[in-house]
């Protein structure tokens, strides 16, 4: 058979030749905000695969394969991986469902599938070694932090800033950032990427994995990209993190109140980042569905910058900016 879409034509192909003699059909399972796609094998005995696709030209598999071995020998649920072709950009993967979190998730489910993500969460912080991933380092987060300026502010208001006081929050967001104990961080570890599956969740999406501060997972699985929570229901499943991590020995602050500060400037140093990010993918990428979820990040860094005093001035630009 031939496809317009010759990557499709060629996944194909690598599929059968790993499944020699196995009659399949591939359907599109997701795809996600990089180039990359995914496809899911149904095996007409039975079963079935996922298959990443990944343009070697543009994504490397090879931190994908690297972070799947950690997350399975931490003892999450991330997907085997039974083949791969990295020169092509090819990984035929176990099947972990298609029902997200973010598709199962209700007021009424939400305290029990958040219990099992801390505790999958905790089993990977657990393993955290030194030399496995790349440090979540001051230049990578004030790169990130950028995006806001740069393709947010710049590109999609078409405003440019004034003043000096977005510098002031990123050093203040920085520095609160190296402070806290590094652990292993996913880095995009919520409900879009956790699978409702057995053992529960499955976890996804984790190629981006660095070694980094202790709050990061546990403010993007709580305050969202996709959902919103009420803030005392954020702060009782931030209390469980907080209470299940103490018993565990990881390296938390001993003062819930100090733990909390560090949650809430970390989760603005993201909400900052993924501002730009989804208005980089509007304006580079031609994929516009993901600016109709920024103002659940404003909402999000206006809350923050009223609490601190430190964080008032950020509160000022976007009132400067009309957010």
């Amino acid at each position: 058979m031939i496809h317009a879409d010759a990557r499709r034509a060629a996944v194909e192909r690598w599929v059968a030749e790993q499944l020699p003699g196995a009659r399949f059909s591939l359907e599109p399972a997701s795809e996600d905000a990089s180039f990359r796609r995914y496809w899911r094998a149904r095996l007409a005995a039975g079963g079935s695969y996922v298959v990443m696709d990944a343009p070697p030209e543009k994504e490397d598999c090879r931190p994908f394969v690297h972070v799947a071995g950690l997350l399975r020998a931490a003892g999450v649920n991330a997907p085997e991986i039974f083949a791969q072709d990295l020169s092509s950009g090819f990984l035929l993967l176990g099947d972990l469902g298609d029902t997200t979190y973010l598709q199962a998730i209700s007021a009424q489910n939400a305290p029990q599938l958040f219990s099992d993500a801390t505790d999958a969460l905790i089993r990977w912080q657990l393993a955290t070694r030194p030399g496995e991933l790349p440090p979540y380092d001051e230049a990578l987060l004030r790169r990130e932090m950028n995006l806001f300026p740069e393709w947010y502010v710049a590109k999609h208001l078409r405003k440019k800033l004034q003043s000096d006081s977005l510098e002031t929050i990123f050093a203040l967001l920085v520095k609160s950032a190296l402070a806290q104990p590094a652990v292993y961080v996913h880095r995009d570890y919520m409900p879009r990427n956790l699978m409702l599956c057995e053992p529960n969740p499955g976890v996804l999406d984790f190629q981006d994995a660095v070694l980094g501060p202790i709050t990061y997972d546990v403010v993007s699985l709580f305050r969202d990209a996709f959902v919103s929570w009420p803030e005392e229901q954020v702060l009782d499943w931030t209390v469980k993190y907080w209470e299940k991590a103490k018993r565990a020995k990881l390296p938390v602050h001993a003062d819930f109140g100090e733990f909390w500060q560090a949650f809430e400037w970390m989760g603005l140093q993201r909400h900052l980042k993924v501002l730009g990010i989804f208005a980089r993918i509007n304006y580079r990428d031609g994929k516009p569905k993901y600016l109709q979820d920024t103002p659940r990040f404003l909402t999000y860094a206006r809350s923050v910058a009223k609490r601190y005093n430190a964080l008032a001035p950020l509160g000022r630009l976007l009132d400067e900016l009309k957010l």
